[in-house]
């Protein structure tokens, strides 16, 4: 437990560290400052991988204790041909997680995104059986988890199987295999590691109607035995949605079920909604005007406050459920890493993370220190 004394001492370290943006290695880190609360995790790219982003590499290191794979361990990069797996990256990620003590999350292992045609198809270019495809998943989860039995320690074992209005996502997964397809790739993932976490992760799981459908597929997977053990909701945020009530209703909804329940892939959007829908489609693009992408010289001063203001208050959310939730992790390491500078419109710059296209901190990060800070642990 944190005592008065000990808080009086991180206080004075922060003192200490006042000029933040040209000083910043001085503070206490994130991970310091949640340490009795949760894991405080990011995702990992390439170039952080492998050291070309050397500068991104050693912030993800000083920063956080959890690492996810943004990609290199997704089936279309790590089994890209039916006989040929790709393992380097995902070594590579690995190695370095554990020379830092970090906690690793695999991602992904069944996902309608980002897998090869060819998992779904014969050499004579018909569907799969049912049977089929079963063997092609058992195999794939099998030499993927099996490989680094022990050295993951956790995984997002299907990835957003569920639609906004609630039901199944018609997936070729579900297609041919039906909904049972999730219970199999529990199942498969536990045979092969029987001491990993395992994790069923999605987004917009604050919107109602979709975190009842996925609070139902949960209940039918513990129902049928599947060997889920947590909760990942993404949190792909903007400044104005969700509202605060539903973030909290989500983690209170799916610890509820007896799950950990984890952030999985934080950002915060500051860009104008492109359209209405507040979700994380992958396949959906629309094309770049300036009225999308206002900040491309920066982002304003009224703004930037705006961002450090919701994010303190989602973490205020987090830090009153900490025993509740095991890890927040963000999704990439500076604004310069997001996905979100593509997605939903190519070629914005966005402004969603805690450091800056210059490695740097910005309002956000110290926000939430403070934040931690000043909210003892019981």
């Amino acid at each position: 437990m944190k005592t008065t004394f000990s808080l009086i001492i991180i206080f004075l370290l922060i003192g200490c560290g006042a000029e933040a943006d040209n000083q910043h290695t001085n503070d206490i880190t994130l991970k310091d400052a949640f340490s009795e609360s949760f894991l405080m995790g990011t995702a990992l790219n390439s170039r952080q991988i492998f050291g070309e982003d050397r500068r991104g590499q050693q912030l993800a290191i000083r920063e956080f204790n959890a690492v996810t794979a943004e990609n290199v361990m997704k089936w279309e990069q790590i089994h890209p041909e039916p006989e040929g797996y790709n393992f380097g990256a995902a070594d590579a990620m690995i190695d370095l997680a554990e020379e830092n003590s970090m906690f690793v999350v695999g991602h992904t292992l069944v996902w309608h995104s980002q897998t090869p045609r060819w998992v779904f198809y014969d050499d004579e270019g018909e569907l799969l059986s049912r049977d089929a495809l079963i063997e092609r998943m058992r195999d794939h989860i099998h030499t993927v988890v099996g490989r680094y039995k022990g050295r993951v320690h956790g995984w997002d074992v299907v990835n957003e199987a569920i639609v906004d209005d609630g039901s199944m996502r018609d997936t070729y997964w579900y297609r041919i295999i039906g909904k049972d397809y999730l219970v199999k790739a529990f199942q498969f993932a536990h045979e092969a590691d029987p001491d990993a976490e395992l994790y069923y992760n999605d987004y917009s799981l604050e919107n109602p109607s979709k975190r009842e459908g996925t609070v139902r597929l949960v209940e039918y997977l513990i129902e049928n035995e599947a060997p889920i053990t947590g909760i990942g909701t993404q949190g792909h945020f903007s400044l104005d949605w969700p509202d605060l009530r539903e973030i909290e209703r989500t983690i209170t909804d799916f610890s509820a079920l007896g799950l950990d329940v984890m952030v999985t892939e934080l950002d915060i959007d500051v860009l104008p909604q492109a359209w209405e829908y507040m979700g994380a489609d992958i396949s959906v693009n629309y094309e770049l005007n300036e009225e999308l992408n206002p900040y491309s010289d920066g982002l304003p001063g009224a703004v930037e406050k705006q961002l450090a203001d919701r994010y303190r208050d989602i973490f205020e959310i987090y830090l009153r459920h900490r025993d509740k939730i095991s890890r927040v992790t963000f999704w990439g390491v500076t604004d310069g890493d997001s996905w979100k500078n593509n997605w939903p419109v190519r070629g914005r710059t966005n402004y969603p993370l805690l450091f800056d296209r210059e490695w740097q901190p910005k309002p956000a990060y110290h926000a939430i220190i403070e934040l931690a800070l000043e909210i003892p642990v019981e």
